[in-house]
């Protein structure tokens, strides 16, 4: 039998992970623990044992960072979780001994960054997104890194995507006009604005991804469905508008689930000088597409370095040095750098060396048939040597405008190492499976999108590979709207559910959110939920809320909030722990102070994780290292 492996061993923080190339090619950055919180770490090429902690945050981790050039690097923080990223310069040319104090470059009181972006041919610029001057307004500036100074370069007006700036300064914006279509706008020095092109709103729910423009200002690459139902790369021309399919793939959507999870790379793969190299598209696996000749076959020796999924790559201005990531269901973060001049590679580490991927078992993709004959891609941990049925956890995934994807995956290693078969569903509505699949999740919250996991639990039993008196839920976010709807709507069906930060009331979620990203909302939630200000709609969606039908929960129960959580209110979950309290049954209820919308902080994942498994093991009947 596989050996128990601790929780902290899964859900701590990777030793190192992240890793990027300086643009000359002689440093490489990397994030890793300091004082108990992953913090950024510069190194020489050639000598990762003088590497130096170059930021200083003891309090919450740094998930990603950005070389602006080779002596500045920037990152974005929030506080507690609550979601009002600022962000942060260090120059690497004036450090400490040990970390190097970082300058806050929007240090504006209450405003929070959406987004920033290091713009191709224009150096020492960052390019942010924040509502600094109206809470309800998101602007875009141009700010000098080396000096902090700010230029605001265009307000709000609508440009809900954000704006990109040019090497020549013209502006262009992703915008919505008053019929909900996706607009490419040009901003012209005079302050006119000229309409490039359209698209349809319901093509892309959360807007078009990827969007960058080509180096010289003249194109923009842009995720399309247009008249496929596929998502496909297309090279926007910015003064005609025509479009141009750029290494199409005949079956599979880009990638895009960096568009939700920015750590996740984008689907362009670029040089250094933001030229166009390969894209990704994903299936049931990941399959990369050179666009650029010269690339091949430097592509070609990259993906034999691993047998799994080409990751986040970077390379220095020369396009010699490559250092790359691997995304694997079992060798978690192998990080390799590649010199294309020598044809030399070797591997510098993995996120989790402590961990023996002969321990951690395989996630194999799988297709489950859905009630109305719809094909839903999903994924199969089994425990390692599994045979006949078992106890069987449930994990939808959270968005729901996103997608699972094979890969490494600490909370379905955790649960298939305690001895349970783990099933990930892409539930219709899910994105990267065509826009079909996705379009037919609009009106299925509670619906049929449900349904879809309980056919899943079906194939599950159908198969062999779960006992149905065993059958447990997890989710998150949406997944744990999932997870509280299943436990209203199909109590019998569950022995026991998790829902971590869950939706429990659709309305209140939707009015909860910050009124600067609630015009973003017209092709998601109100195109698939409802708009909460129309009675109708806030009718239907408050009959489609676990928070009303609480009192139909039988099943023993877990709940984990953040008491800063900006998109679920703490009440509603106190609402919820209180009504199964009040008739006795059984329910685990943890706030953690310092937590928003999804837990970052290690002592809390560690605590959650432990408690979840003391949890699944009392009613599921699985292993558990926790007493």
């Amino acid at each position: 039998m596989t050996p128990l492996i601790p929780v902290e061993d899964l859900v701590s923080p990777p030793e190192r992970a992240g890793a990027t190339l300086s643009p000359d090619g002689g440093r490489i950055a990397f994030l890793a623990p300091w004082k108990d919180r992953l913090n950024v770490w510069v190194a020489p090429v050639d000598d990762l044992d003088a590497a130096r902690c170059v930021t200083a945050d003891e309090t919450r981790s740094i998930h990603q960072y950005t070389w602006v050039d080779d002596r500045w690097l920037v990152y974005a923080q929030d506080s507690g979780g609550d979601e009002h990223f600022h962000v942060y310069r260090v120059d690497l040319d004036d450090l400490s001994d040990t970390a190097a104090p970082a300058v806050d470059l929007t240090p504006f009181p209450g405003a929070r960054v959406f987004g920033h972006a290091v713009p191709v041919g224009r150096p020492g610029r960052l390019v942010v997104a924040m509502n600094h001057e109206r809470p309800e307004r998101v602007d875009t500036s141009e700010i000098d890194v080396a000096t902090g100074a700010l230029t605001v370069i265009a307000t709000g007006d609508g440009e809900v995507g954000g704006t990109m700036v040019a090497p020549g300064g013209d502006l262009y914006g992703i915008g919505q006009d008053d019929e909900g279509h996706w607009t490419v706008n040009h901003r012209r020095p005079d302050g006119t604005v000229r309409v490039v092109a359209a698209f349809d709103g319901a093509d892309h729910p959360t807007g078009p991804f990827p969007t960058q423009l080509t180096p010289d200002g003249t194109g923009l690459w842009i995720g399309r469905h247009g008249h496929t139902d596929r998502l496909r790369l297309v090279h926007l021309d910015l003064t005609t508008g025509v479009e141009t399919e750029v290494a199409g793939h005949p079956e599979f959507d880009l990638d895009s689930r960096g568009q939700v999870f920015p750590t996740i790379p984008s689907p362009l793969v670029l040089d250094r000088h933001g030229e166009l190299v390969a894209v990704r598209y994903s299936h049931a696996r990941q399959v990369v597409v050179p666009v650029a000749a010269w690339f091949a076959p430097v592509l070609e020796r990259l993906e034999a370095l691993s047998d799994g999924d080409l990751g986040a790559v970077s390379t220095d201005a020369a396009g010699r040095r490559w250092l790359v990531t691997f995304g694997h269901d079992r060798d978690w973060g192998a990080t390799w750098l590649y010199d294309h001049a020598t044809g030399e590679a070797r591997r510098l580490f993995g996120s989790h060396p402590h961990l023996d991927p002969t321990t951690l078992a395989p996630t194999v993709p799988v297709t489950v048939r859905a009630r109305d004959g719809r094909d839903l891609p999903s994924y199969l941990t089994r425990p390692p040597g599994a045979d006949g049925p078992g106890p069987l956890v449930l994990v939808p995934h959270g968005g729901p405008w996103t997608r699972d994807a094979w890969g490494n995956d600490p909370v379905a290693q955790l649960f298939a190492n305690r001895g349970y078969a783990v099933l990930q569903v892409n539930f219709r509505g899910s994105t990267g499976f065509g826009r079909d699949h996705m379009q037919a999740g609009i009106g299925e919250f509670a619906g049929a999108m449900q349904d879809d996991l309980l056919d899943a639990v079906e194939w599950a039993v159908a198969q062999g590979h779960a006992d149905p008196e065993r059958v447990g839920i997890f989710g998150g976010s949406y997944g744990g709207y999932a997870t509280l709807t299943a436990v209203t709507r199909d109590p019998s069906v569950f022995a026991a559910a998790v829902d971590y930060v869950g939706i429990s009331n659709l309305a209140t979620f939707m009015l909860a959110l910050p009124a600067a990203i609630r015009p973003g909302l017209v092709n998601n939630w109100y195109a698939y939920v409802g708009d909460p200000e129309d009675p109708v709609a806030y009718a239907d969606m408050i009959e489609r809320s676990p928070i009303t039908h609480a009192d139909r929960i039988v099943t023993p129960l877990m709940v984990f909030q953040g008491a800063n959580d900006v998109r679920v209110p703490q009440a509603e979950s106190d609402t919820i722990v209180a009504s199964l309290r009040s008739r006795g049954v059984e329910v685990d209820y943890r706030v953690y102070a310092d937590e928003g919308h999804m837990f970052a902080q290690t002592e809390n994942l560690i605590d959650m994780f432990r408690a979840t498994e003391r949890f699944l093991a009392e009613h599921l009947g699985g292993r558990s290292l926790t007493p």
